[in-house]
């Protein structure tokens, strides 16, 4: 295991891109792992150095923390009572909006772009509307059977040091609209966030190409426009995938009856204290960008999925009687000729601002890190 941390110090994270499929270690993040057995002085260590994915709740680590007599009541009660009703309501909302997709899909053709990417999200007429409309009230629902039943919102009022385009306007003549912002960023800290985003503005996701053969969800995907990325494809088609997601941002920031994109830079959960460095793809158009930050607020369940399964995490987010989001909306950020030019630079200087608004932490890790802090978590309880 100290190896293993070594070679990892050695090689630090860096910004790169997020939707290229480069060469990657997709061994799932929580299997079990007998042979990477750990010291509980060594995990310490390893707490400190990997803090963005270390979870302090009443569960404590992987949710196996030992409970309270309170909280075990409690658990109980809600697993014979809350749990069963939620389930058998998520899935009615589940299966309700694929219907709705379903019918308005109806003897259409999906859009295909050169990259073979397929989807309903350049739909016009009732049915886009129809399909944006259901989309945003029944993610809120959705929210609201998971215990989400208020969200606070807070939009920062963007200073006059903040750039913005230079007005074009003349002689009392109309002045131009500001710049789209060409992508939506947000900070990742569960699957919960997706579905605040279908809510709030009902945008398109990169997601794995498993994804668009999924039941149910798979038609859902395509109407909400995702962009599908092959994560265990060498990096031939590199270009491709980025070139995809590149297209996709100059699309949404030029055309107004563009769905918007979002997309999550850091490229994994973390537990909303941190923020991860950002990879490029999401700055590579060159286009204005709109940060927005999500935490979690918790007493007993924090929502953040880091390092517990996702079974485990369903299961304990449902027996929860009262979930909490709070959300910050920056203002547009419109990028310098400088940050246009240089990706990375652009990235980090976003990444700042939103680490600063959010009251977050900068972290230098990244998934390698992510993978070696579950692995010792793994070879901890394989020993109890």
């Amino acid at each position: 295991m100290e190896s293993e941390l070594k070679d990892l110090n050695s090689h630090p994270a860096k910004p790169d891109r997020d939707d290229g499929p480069a060469p990657k270690d997709d061994r799932p993040l929580l299997k079990s792992d007998t042979n990477s057995s750990v010291s509980a002085e060594e995990l310490q260590e390893l707490e400190k150095k990997c803090a963005a994915y270390v979870r302090r709740d009443v569960y404590g680590t992987m949710g196996r923390g030992g409970l309270p007599v309170k909280e075990k009541v409690l658990l109980g009660l809600a697993l014979v009572t809350l749990v069963p009703i939620r389930v058998v309501l998520a899935t009615t909302v589940l299966v309700l909006y694929y219907l709705i997709c379903r019918i308005c899909t109806l003897f259409k053709v999906p859009n295909r772009d050169e990259q073979e990417q397929e989807d309903y999200a350049h739909m016009g007429g009732w049915r886009r509307a129809v399909i944006v409309q259901c989309g945003r009230a029944l993610s809120r629902v959705m929210l609201i059977v998971f215990g989400f039943y208020w969200i606070s919102e807070t939009y920062r009022i963007s200073s006059d040091s903040d750039p913005k385009p230079a007005a074009q306007g003349k002689d009392g003549a109309e002045e131009k609209e500001p710049e789209r912002p060409g992508a939506i960023i947000s900070n990742h800290v569960s699957y919960l966030d997706i579905l605040y985003h279908m809510s709030n503005s009902f945008p398109s996701f990169v997601a794995k190409r498993s994804v668009a053969k999924l039941p149910l969800v798979g038609l859902i995907s395509k109407c909400l426009g995702c962009v599908y990325v092959q994560r265990e494809s060498k990096s031939s088609d590199f270009k491709g995938v980025a070139g995809a997601v590149t297209e996709r941002v100059k699309e949404a920031h030029q055309n107004k009856s563009a769905p918007p994109i979002m997309l999550f830079p850091e490229g994994t959960t973390t537990n909303g204290d941190f923020l991860l460095p950002f990879k490029t793809g999401a700055f590579l158009a060159k286009a204005p960008v709109l940060p927005v930050i999500l935490r979690y607020p918790y007493h007993r369940f924090s929502p953040a999925w880091d390092s517990i399964s996702g079974v485990r995490h369903v299961i304990f987010l449902l027996c929860q009687f009262v979930n909490h989001i709070e959300v910050t909306r920056l203002p547009v950020y419109y990028p310098s000729q400088e940050e246009k030019d240089d990706p990375k630079l652009y990235a980090s200087n976003v990444r700042r601002i939103m680490a600063s608004e959010g009251n977050m932490t900068l972290a230098d890790i990244g998934l390698a890190e992510k993978r070696v802090y579950h692995a010792a978590l793994n070879g901890l309880f394989s020993q109890c």
